[in-house]
């Protein structure tokens, strides 16, 4: 059997697994991040109360096995009683693990403020939600995102592994193939076009929302700019000209 025939004849499967894989990756990728920041938040708190269990979460989701936590999710949870479906377990599996270590990102890069913008806060008697919410967590906003980068693009390949509870994502509907057709075609060429595509979409989707950050902080070009056709000296140049012929027409 030829390429053509074979990717002709697994299409569909590998195209409802390359859904999956995308849904997983896009449901889980948002969660994680809505957990990471408030994890992050809550483990940079000076309170005891509030910082002492996001520790004890991060530490934990980070410090087991992702395998492990699919495993006990689905095998291990509904002996005591609550049971979810295939889809919820890797969500919330892939949501927790990844989320725990974009903790960490966020309250590093909450740190990673300097020193002075937090001694103006507290000058300013701000309290901490108020000195965070308006000032510190804008500027670590743009430090945190290409960490926040980095582990969406590996969410993307750990979500692979969800195959262990009988989900057919793509990773798993291409070893089909490669035992159905006996040849290495579908992970050697298919499916590292395919990863690499994912990946380069959401890298560069991430680097829009770093530039927006930096801009917002005076740190860079517009978007405006970045998409702009014309090389920068080239914009500066017509803008000057542009000054210049309207100075010309007023006098």
């Amino acid at each position: 059997m030829n390429y053509l025939d074979a990717l002709s004849m697994h299409g569909p499967r590998l195209l409802e697994g390359l859904l999956l894989t995308v849904q997983l990756t896009v449901i889980s990728g948002l969660l994680a991040f809505v957990v990471a920041v408030t994890l992050g938040l809550m483990a940079g708190s000076p309170r005891k109360l509030v910082r002492l269990p996001a520790r004890i979460i991060i530490e934990f989701f980070r410090g087991t096995s992702l395998l492990v936590q699919l495993m006990w999710l689905f095998y291990v949870l509904p002996l005591f009683g609550p049971s979810l479906g295939a889809m919820m377990v890797a969500i919330f599996g892939l949501t927790l693990n990844y989320g725990a270590y974009g903790a960490e990102a966020v309250r590093a890069s909450l740190t990673s403020v300097p020193q002075s913008q937090w001694e103006a806060t507290t000058a300013l008697s701000m309290s901490w939600p108020h000195k965070v919410r308006r000032v510190i967590f804008p500027q670590a906003w743009a430090l945190m995102l290409p960490s926040l980068t980095n582990l969406w693009v590996h969410l993307l390949k750990g979500s692979s592994i969800v195959y262990i509870i009988g989900m057919n994502e793509f990773t798993f509907e291409m070893l089909q193939l490669r035992r159905t057709t006996d040849w290495f075609f579908a992970l050697a060429v298919v499916g590292l076009v395919v990863y690499f595509l994912i990946a380069l979409i959401l890298t560069q989707l991430m680097r829009i929302l770093e530039a927006r950050a930096k801009h917002r902080l005076g740190q860079g070009p517009s978007l405006l700019e970045i998409l702009s056709p014309l090389p920068k000296k080239n914009r500066s140049h017509n803008d000057a000209v542009t000054v210049t012929t309207g100075s010309g027409g007023s006098s």
